[in-house]
Parts: structure tokens; sequence; C-alpha cells
């Protein structure tokens, strides 16, 4: 395999992350499959991350590229315009992976050559690289769109998926400063097989000035991505499935909100559940719950 024609794409958008990135380089060069191509997009940085990465483009597997600030999908966009890979990985620029990480995933791509989108679990660490936790939400496999529609279930920084699903479906939507992700993994549900190893294939970093650290930002635009799903892929589910689906997003909404001292709204949205899936008793234990806080 030739670095001319290699069998992964790795792209890793950043911008003034320049205290953590070396940590995320480091992870992907010293990967034990060395058969990738590393393509990492500079969104326009202030500090000093191009000059850290300089001595990485020895390296003739690693391409920087530099915009003016645009945003980190329009970044990965970039990179996925140029990418050579039959597979496709992201990795955010402050977080890093097991360097076992490609070897393991291309050995389960060739022992399931039916899946086309491969996933696993993060490690949760906090801004000083402390392990906060290894609790990961309930991840699926096959075709996952009745889950999805409920909850973006897949990690980003975990997934290997094929580029075949980014030239037939496109890449980052580019519509919301948020949850784009979500948006690119939801519409591929509606047509590929995913399939979840409970394993940890990334080091997740939470910190403050994360934009999906903005959890109300990120249930308006979230609510939006299900909507717009719905519309333009209508038989991806049934219309029951998609209606449970909607029930349960309100849920979480609802409950999040009354947790967080919004009764009212958060009524609102257990209300809007119940027009959705009005037999369901989960909806009803919702609204109890909430109207009882």
């Amino acid at each position: 395999m030739s670095v001319e024609n290699p069998l992964v794409t790795i792209i890793t958008p950043t911008y003034n992350r320049s205290e953590f990135i070396l940590e995320a380089v480091e992870s992907v060069i010293k990967q034990s499959y060395p058969h990738f191509e590393f393509l990492i997009v500079d969104d326009g940085s202030t500090d000093n991350t191009v000059e850290l990465l300089q001595p990485y483009l020895k390296d003739e597997r690693v391409r920087l590229f530099q915009q003016e600030n645009r945003g980190q999908s329009v970044a990965r966009n970039v990179a996925l315009a140029e990418a050579a890979g039959e597979f496709i990985c992201f990795l955010d620029s402050d977080n890093y992976w097991p360097l076992d990480k490609l070897e393991n995933q291309i050995r389960i791509f060739e022992k399931h050559p039916e899946v086309d989108v491969l996933y696993g679990d993060n490690v949760i660490i906090n801004e000083q690289g402390k392990e906060i936790s290894r609790k990961n939400m309930s991840r699926y496999s096959g075709r996952i769109a009745a889950r999805m529609i409920q909850d973006n279930c897949v990690a980003m920084n975990t997934t290997m998926a094929r580029r075949r699903c980014f030239d037939e479906m496109g890449g980052m939507s580019g519509k919301r400063r948020v949850a784009d992700d979500y948006d690119l993994w939801l519409r591929f549900s509606a047509r590929y097989e995913f399939r979840y190893e409970p394993e940890y294939w990334a080091w997740y970093r939470v910190m403050e000035d994360q934009i999906s650290s903005d959890k109300t930002q990120r249930f308006k635009v979230n609510e939006a991505i299900i909507h717009d799903f719905r519309r333009e892929y209508p038989e991806a589910l049934s219309t029951r499935d998609f209606d449970k689906g909607f029930a349960h997003f309100y849920i979480r909404k609802g409950r999040y909100l009354g947790a967080t001292g919004e009764k009212a709204a958060g009524l609102k949205e257990i209300v809007k559940a119940l027009k959705y899936a009005p037999a369901e008793s989960n909806v009803w234990r919702a609204l109890f719950a909430v109207a009882l806080k």
C-alpha cells in the first residue's frame, strides 16, 4: 500500500487547539496500521498551531490545509474533497486515539464486508486529560435509523466509514454550528449498515468552550435535524417509528428542562411527545415526573 494510494483517510479540523493538537497528531502518527493519509485543516487559528505542526509535515502521509475561520464542518468538507482513502475517520484536535485503533477497525471491516460504518465508545477526559468516565450511552448495530431518530448514538471520533457513503450522500451539511455529526450519521442511517463494537476507540475531552457543551442549543438544533430527516427521507422509517422517535426526543427535552428548573417549558415538550405517541406509557410517566417536580 503506497502513500499515493492510502487505504484510510484521517481528517482533523482544528482551531486554536495548540495545547492539545500534538497529542492528537502523535496518536495518529504512531498507529500500528501505517497505510493512511492524515489531512489536517487549520480553520484560521490565531495561536501557534500551524507552527507546531510543521515538523510533522516531513511525514509524507501528513498534509496541512489552511483556511479563514469558517467552522469545522467546512474544514471537514475541505478534507473530504481531498481524501483518497477507501475509509474515512475523523479525529478532533483535542482528542486522541489508542494506537491500535486503525488496525483493529480494518480487521473488523475485513471480517464484516457488509458493514458501512463502524464505531465504538469514548473514554471521557477533562481539560487536563484526567479520566472522568468510561460510561457511554447505549449504542446499536444494523439499520439504526429508528434509534438515531431518538438520539445520536454514534461517537464521531471513534468512527471508520466507507468512502462511498460520502460519495453517495455527501459530507457535512454545514447548515448549523453544532451537531453536524448527528446530521451526518442520521442521514447515513437511512441507507447504510452500522456496526457498534464495545471498544474504547477514542479519548474524548470535555471543555467549557466546546460548542457542543451547550445542551439547550444542542436540543434546539437536534430538533431541526430530525424534522429535516423526516421530510427528506420519509421512506427511512415507518410512520409509527418516526412518531415514536419524535416522542422519545421530546421526552428527553422535557425532562431536561424540568430538571433545570424550567417546569413549564418542560411540560410543553412532554405535551408535544403526547401528540406523537399518546398510547405510550413512557410519555405519561414523563408527564407526571415533570409535573411533580
